[in-house]
């Protein structure tokens, strides 16, 4: 469990006990689909579906912020974070940041 780093959306870690609280640590990554992407997501739009691509182009972005995050909280010491979130927002048209952040602690491990 050493390596192993703990992330919880909670604000503690049942049975666990913190002994620093090491703050923010963060993770983002920012993403855009291409001119043809674009193109068929608008025609799809007219008939109305998931638009595939875009939900497989969030969810790399997503684990690449997040990946990020883990990185962030490991290189300042932490063995868990708690609060987890993830943040979504506009940077440009057909561009947006994907933001995966949290509070690094150091917990007691037996």
């Amino acid at each position: 469990m050493e390596d192993e780093l703990i992330v919880v959306s909670t604000n503690d870690i049942a049975g666990s006990e913190i002994v620093e609280y090491i703050g923010l640590v963060q993770g983002s990554t920012v993403r855009a689909r291409n001119f043809g992407a674009d193109m068929f997501a608008n025609l799809k739009n007219l008939i109305g579906g998931e638009l595939v691509g875009y939900s497989k182009l969030l969810k790399s972005s997503r684990e690449q912020a997040y990946l990020r995050m883990v990185e962030d909280a490991k290189t300042k010491g932490a063995n868990a974070i708690l609060g987890f979130r993830f943040q979504t927002s506009t940077i440009a048209q057909g561009a947006a940041e994907i933001l995966a952040y949290g509070t690094a602690v150091k917990i007691k491990q037996e």
